[in-house]
């Protein structure tokens, strides 16, 4: 086992031994073994996977190295010089890092078949067909998984690429703070020079007026020059109460998909492609037993198998149908409906009214910010136990005034479509 080439083909043969072979396959299968004699081990990595690997895999390189010696030695990760300039997605989402979205890693059923072959074929041709794609579908069910491995396919055939993933509410946060600081250039640099414009959770644009303005400048600069623009949302376009006409346009003159919740086998085939993802397996009856339970929400089945996992590992336990049923419990528990709260409801009406909760609660009498008090106080009134005096207090307002706010918003939304629109759409949001 002298030489060079042998002992990295062994460890090689160790970590495939170690991890399942999408991970191998993902991370590890291009790491190079740079330098090597039995003080220290450099492998080459790119720029990207550098950091995921010195956190999330030291241990499993070091235990491979030290099957195939007999002892351990230290190991550095440095990048490729060839790929010294490739680039990490930028991704503004409550995404880990350490988890890579990619196509290998999304299980296709009949639920979402027709979203994947999009999203494939649009990662393949950034640009060419399907400008926008716009995903949808409820929380939950892989809509970012398939934005996210898109801006991978590409980032990965084209590393230069100029691509950015972010969030509605990040793109407005961001846009308010150039405002404010009156350096606008540079965001119009940023964004309507892109070659490729992810968008999550683009719906929270709504209602914005100035961020409407601004992305729709950015969209058709985008696209006119070529670029590829993927929005993601959990309603069609049409649905969006609080879109301009002119977006809403843009955003249905591509492709539009949605995503349905997993049917049956696409969920146990779910439960076991993350338990492999896990390095352990579940046995075809717990398999399906989480399937069953666990209907509507992708990743509540895979925070079922990462808890059924973490018992079998920390207690020693078999993947047993009594320590799936705790860890179904658990899920059951943390995804359970949370209270609905004046502050949320406050919160999503200034929103869509593109106003202040500040001024819901405070005193001011202009017409839009009366318009707000009374939706905020119809809307606690049709999702909360309150009672109409609890409501009052709330807002600082007396019993009749919350009479009277209840009938002029019951007034306003038979007559005013849009403004029944809007609450509908709050309501949506609330109880989602």
């Amino acid at each position: 086992m002298d030489s060079f080439t042998e002992i990295w083909e062994m460890v090689r043969q160790a970590l495939k031994e170690s991890v399942s072979e999408i991970t191998y396959n993902v991370w590890l299968a291009d790491l190079e073994l740079a330098e090597f004699d039995e003080d220290h081990a450099v492998l080459l990595a790119s720029a990207f996977k550098k950091p995921l690997l010195e956190k999330k895999f030291m241990d499993i390189l070091e235990a491979a190295f030290r099957r195939v010696l007999g002892f351990s030695v230290p190991i550095t990760i440095v990048v490729d010089g060839a790929d010294a300039q490739a680039k990490a997605p930028q991704l503004h989402t409550n995404t880990s890092p350490l988890i890579l979205q990619t196509f290998d890693t999304f299980v296709v059923g009949s639920s979402n078949k027709f979203a994947h072959a999009a999203a494939v074929s649009v990662a393949e041709k950034p640009g060419k067909v399907y400008n926008p794609l716009f995903i949808y579908g409820n929380s939950g069910l892989g809509k970012t998984h398939l934005m996210q491995a898109i801006l991978f396919q590409i980032q990965s055939a084209k590393p230069n690429v100029r691509a950015i993933a972010t969030s509605g509410e990040a793109f407005a946060n961001e846009l308010i703070r150039h405002i404010y600081q009156q350096n606008m250039d540079t965001f119009h640099n940023k964004y309507r020079s892109l070659d490729v414009l992810l968008v999550d959770d683009v719906q929270f644009i709504g209602g914005k007026e100035s961020t409407q303005e601004e992305f729709f400048h950015t969209f058709n600069e985008v696209t006119n020059s070529g670029g590829q623009i993927v929005l993601v949302s959990d309603r069609p376009p049409k649905e969006i109460a609080t879109l301009d006409e002119r977006l809403r346009t843009r955003f249905e003159m591509g492709l539009i998909a949605d995503i349905q919740p997993p049917d049956f086998e696409t969920r146990v085939a779910i439960v076991k492609r993350k338990a492999a993802d896990l390095n352990t397996c579940f046995p075809e009856e717990i398999a399906s037993f989480i399937a069953d339970k666990l209907r509507n929400n992708v990743r509540q089945l895979e925070g079922a198998a990462r808890r059924l996992q973490a018992y079998i590992v920390l207690n020693g336990m078999e993947p047993t149908r009594a320590a799936a049923e705790l860890a179904i419990r658990d899920i059951l528990e943390e995804y359970a409906p949370p209270a609905v709260t004046l502050e949320r409801i406050v919160e999503e009406i200034s929103r869509a009214f593109a106003g202040s909760a500040e001024d819901i609660r405070g005193k001011k009498r202009d017409a839009k910010t009366v318009m707000m008090r009374q939706a905020a106080i119809y809307c606690a009134r049709q999702v909360t136990s309150l009672s109409m005096q609890q409501i009052g207090k709330e807002f600082g307002r007396d019993h009749s005034t919350v009479m009277y706010s209840l009938k002029q918003m019951d007034t306003e939304m038979k007559r005013n479509a849009q403004v029944r629109a809007i609450i509908n759409d709050v309501l949506s949001n609330i109880r989602d």
